[in-house]
């Protein structure tokens, strides 16, 4: 996993829209970046309702939050419009910027092991940097931490 200091690994992937976002072009902005499992799951959807409850205490503080994770365009845009997330998402479904990240992990879940999305997220500065790491963090109380340390 990536830690704090270094280059944040740039990247273009599509957003739920299709269209392509890349992460340098948020230099000048702060950008929080947290990787997910899968849209849809009862932890993943509570993180992501936290993260759009905060979403204008992230405008305020110029930051951008951008959730990515494996599911394809088509689930994005079913999981934005069923709860009215406001951020960006990412399809991430090659594991592009899952694996540069360090996120696609061992895991073990009902007792069996097998590679997963770690849930982790990374604020990135201004310049390009990562000045936080936050792995396995709780989805209830993620945005909040965030929030905080900026």
């Amino acid at each position: 996993m990536l830690q704090v200091g270094q280059k944040a690994p740039d990247f273009t992937l599509p957003d739920k829209d299709g269209n392509p976002v890349t992460l340098s072009s948020y230099l000048g902005k702060k950008v929080v970046l947290y990787f997910y499992p899968k849209d849809n799951t009862p932890g993943c959807t509570r993180q992501a309702c936290a993260f759009a409850a905060a979403y204008s205490g992230f405008n305020e503080k110029n930051a951008v939050v951008i959730g990515v994770s494996k599911d394809s365009v088509a689930s994005h845009i079913k999981f934005a419009e069923k709860y009215s997330l406001p951020f960006i998402l990412i399809s991430d479904t090659e594991r592009v910027a899952i694996e540069a990240y360090g996120v696609w992990q061992e895991k073990v879940m009902c007792g069996k092991k097998g590679m997963g999305v770690v849930r982790t997220t990374f604020i990135i500065d201004e310049q390009g940097n990562i000045s936080a790491v936050m792995p396995k963090v709780k989805p209830d109380t993620n945005a909040q931490e965030v929030l905080a340390m900026l």
